[in-house]
């Protein structure tokens, strides 16, 4: 099975979305592939095990893609050798009444893990420069004091946002957060093979809204949002990662590879030592317990 570089997947320079893979060939059969997923995410559940008993980093793992692009499925399967008590997950939706007199961000802020912690966020903070973009009329929702009609959303306003997620995630990475950010880049006829085989099996239906082909129409819109979105916010302290996402059991390897080849290189993760003057009394507290 071919080896990876996560450095071919993260977002350093500026990108063309065009040019971005949603295949991706590991030389391997599926279950090769699965087994391979299985013992990274055991070894990355060892590292959140340890993270967890330090305390001392957190980890942000957003991830964002078009619809069907297999979000929730590859949470499962990356994370499913974790203790239950080291992780939480946020799916981010419509917002509510409260969100809307909040700003933006505020959801999202409140939901951040605390060190030790994994959390996920499926959809994030990002849709506020994706839907909205696509959709400015959600923006009259959130009842801005500076935006009063849709002419009042101009270039300065997104300008605005894109340094304010880029300030957010500075801030969270300069507090001790590690933040992962991946884009599942899913073709178009990929989606619509999955749309159909939702329509085409009755325990998936429940999965289908006519919204689907309504969001599809402007697919090339959401290509040009993603596209600024990883060129203006891929930073050092919150890099982007290109997903090819067409296939799903290599999307979920090629994730769980990255965390973990990234997450090993930091030395300083490690167990807490017991005080002194514990470590010298181990025998006895071994023989207290063995003379019960």
């Amino acid at each position: 099975m071919k080896d990876i570089d996560i450095d071919d997947f993260k977002i350093s320079n500026k990108v063309d979305i065009k040019d971005l893979p949603t295949t991706f060939d590991l030389d391997a059969k599926e279950k090769k592939i699965e087994k391979k997923l299985r013992k990274v995410s055991e070894d990355l559940a060892d590292i959140q095990n340890t993270m967890y008993a330090h305390g001392k980093y957190a980890v942000l793992f957003c991830i964002q893609g078009m619809d069907t692009a297999g979000k929730d499925s590859l949470i499962r399967e990356v994370f499913k050798e974790f203790n239950v008590r080291g992780i939480v997950a946020h799916s981010f939706k419509k917002p509510t009444d409260l969100e809307l007199k909040h700003d933006y961000l505020w959801r999202h802020i409140k939901a951040l893990p605390a060190r030790g912690k994994f959390g996920i966020f499926n959809r994030t903070h990002y849709e506020n420069v994706l839907v909205t973009k696509v959709h400015p009329e959600y923006l009259m929702y959130e009842n801005m004091p500076d935006i009063n009609s849709l002419d009042d959303v101009d270039e300065a306003f997104w300008d605005r946002r894109y340094s304010e997620i880029n300030n957010f995630e500075k801030h969270v990475a300069d507090s001790g957060t590690i933040i992962f950010k991946f884009f599942l880049n899913l073709s178009k006829e990929e989606q619509k093979n999955r749309l159909l085989r939702r329509l085409n099996k009755p325990n998936k239906n429940w999965k289908f809204s006519p919204d689907d082909l309504d969001e599809r129409e402007h697919w090339d819109t959401y290509q040009e949002c993603y596209e600024e979105a990883l060129n203006r916010t891929s930073k050092p302290n919150a890099p982007w990662y290109n997903i090819p996402a067409d296939d799903k059991p290599t999307a979920r390897y090629i994730v769980a590879k990255i965390l973990y080849d990234t997450l090993k290189e930091y030395k300083d993760i490690r167990e807490p030592e017991l005080p002194d003057h514990q470590k010298e009394n181990i025998d006895t507290y071994k023989a207290q317990l063995k003379n019960e």
